[in-house]
């Protein structure tokens, strides 16, 4: 598969973010949008506004998701939500560990991978999180944080692997005013498509990996030019339906 065959992603991450009223009309802003831009749009919602997701936009252009799933299929897990749940609401696409849930959550690489093996057992597209932190960054370890995060997940998907998204969200430069440029997002998305192709390099090129580190639509189309960077993982630029839309209309 050619570069240009994997379709650019914008993801919207809305956190623990909306109500009924906000998302009724940041939605209709999207719909509302008549450009001509080749991206694929995905909003991934809190598990409570999943219905309202799939009433609005069943039958648009637009993929809902979820944020988090349970590595269990059933049973007695008080407030987890399974893959089969997010099916029945229409969801195309989950959220694996985000930095937030490693951070607070205490996810570690294991249960980051048994969550993307159960979502690709009920056909949903684990949007993957990876990434270091400042203090990791400053440390030169970059390289060796990523694959230790992937390392886990590729096992688990084994000849899946074409089928994953992977978001690289350097934690560094979400919400602390430091950016990561082009360039240097660019760089650890190749070192993470090489750690791909060398479990399946047919399959590494049809990845999408996205960036997660506080695109904008002042940076998005110079992100997006680089030839590893396929799509965004968008987090406070994503519950503003001109902003969300301008950094689509980027690729």
């Amino acid at each position: 598969m050619s570069l240009s065959m994997r379709r650019t992603l914008i993801a919207g991450n809305w956190k623990m973010n909306g109500s009924l009223a906000a998302n009724a009309s940041l939605l209709a802003g999207i719909l509302s949008d008549r450009s001509t831009s080749s991206a694929q749009l995905a909003v991934c919602v809190p598990a409570l506004y999943l219905a309202q997701a799939q009433s609005v936009l069943s039958g648009s252009h637009v993929l809902w998701g979820a944020q988090d799933v349970s590595a269990h299929e059933k049973g007695a897990f008080t407030g987890e939500v399974s893959a089969q749940m997010l099916v029945e609401f229409g969801c195309s696409c989950v959220i694996i560990g985000h930095s937030e849930r490693r951070s607070y959550h205490a996810e570690s690489d294991e249960l980051v991978a048994q969550k993307a093996q159960r979502a690709l057992a009920s056909r949903l597209i684990p949007i993957v999180c990876v990434g270091e932190t400042l203090e990791e960054r400053e440390q030169d370890a970059t390289n060796a944080v990523v694959s230790r995060q992937l390392a886990p997940v590729l096992d688990a998907v084994g000849t899946q692997l074409g089928s994953i998204v992977i978001a690289y969200e350097p934690v560094w430069a979400i919400g602390t005013g430091k950016t990561a440029t082009p360039d240097m997002a660019q760089q650890v998305h190749a070192r993470i498509r090489a750690m791909l192709a060398e479990r399946d390099a047919e399959s590494a090129q049809q990845v999408r990996i996205l960036y997660g580190g506080s695109m904008k639509p002042d940076n998005a189309r110079e992100l997006l030019a680089m030839p590893d960077i396929d799509g965004g993982l968008i987090g406070g630029a994503s519950l503003n339906a001109l902003d969300f839309l301008a950094i689509a209309n980027s690729a």
